[in-house]
């Protein structure tokens, strides 16, 4: 991590990129992609000239399908928490939005945070956990990381941490054991975040958004999951955690989940 974060600071400076916060009306496809061209390749060099090995996570070759997987994926599973939270009457519509900033959104919440936060979260933590500690530990780590990324969104909570935790640290987490593709999470990390907020109008980790959809939600906390969104919603943590729960049995059917290094087999001297 320490490594990483030195090469991104390096391209940030070497650039001229200002770091924080931008007004997404502010953000172009130019902006963003210098943005997150240091990151990508700080964490290129990581590998190829530090732990001297392929990125096969980032095969151009895996790409095009991984990336759909995770779009349809990401976009499918927040539209059945939605339609539930519908169902309970939790969430409901009462127009159409005619004027929504599509771009900003999508270049921000989309492809900013798929591919600097499943690099970080998934590409570094998880992976390296895995290989020194095992899966489970990698797990825990990276969903514990992962979590605490989001306590100081506007409106976050102990509970709106965990919940992340919950739903989105083991269930990415997973889905990059099950497929080895950082595409495959970036893919379903921005569908996620682009499906809550710009088209359902729900605010996305604490923010509020602008949607397609003029939407509002009712009920108690615990179920609309109140001001931080409806990812610190019960339902959405059940919901993501059943779909945790089939990844997890793919993964020991296969047998691939790594054991802890006390656990593993020694070569005989």
């Amino acid at each position: 991590m320490a490594i990483l974060h030195m090469l991104t600071k390096l391209g940030y400076n070497a650039l001229g990129l200002p770091r924080g916060h931008i007004a997404f009306r502010d953000v172009t496809p130019a902006i963003q992609f210098f943005r997150l061209l240091p990151i990508v390749l700080a964490y290129w060099l990581l590998v190829r000239f530090i732990e001297w090995r392929r990125v096969n996570e980032l095969a151009p070759r895996k790409a095009l399908p991984h990336l759909l997987l995770g779009l349809a994926g990401g976009a499918a599973m927040f539209s059945l928490i939605v339609g539930a939270l519908w169902a309970l009457g939790a969430y409901g519509v009462s127009g159409i939005h005619h004027d929504v900033d599509w771009l900003g959104p999508i270049l921000v919440m989309g492809v900013g945070a798929g591919v600097g936060e499943e690099i970080i979260s998934r590409g570094v933590i998880f992976r390296i956990v895995e290989e020194g500690l095992g899966t489970w530990a990698a797990l825990l780590v990276s969903a514990a990381v992962f979590g605490g990324l989001h306590i100081a969104n506007p409106n976050a909570t102990t509970w709106s941490a965990v919940a992340i935790a919950i739903e989105a640290g083991l269930l990415i987490g997973l889905l990059f054991h099950v497929t080895r593709s950082l595409w495959a999470c970036m893919g379903a990390h921005a569908a996620w975040n682009v499906t809550q907020g710009p088209f359902y109008g729900i605010p996305v980790s604490g923010f509020e958004q602008h949607g397609l959809l003029a939407s509002h939600m009712q009920g108690p906390d615990w179920l609309t999951g109140g001001a931080f969104g409806v990812e610190a919603s019960v339902v959405t943590v059940g919901i993501c955690s059943m779909v945790t729960a089939g990844f997890l049995a793919l993964a020991m059917r296969r047998g691939s989940l790594v054991p802890p290094p006390w656990r593993r087999d020694t070569p005989p001297a």
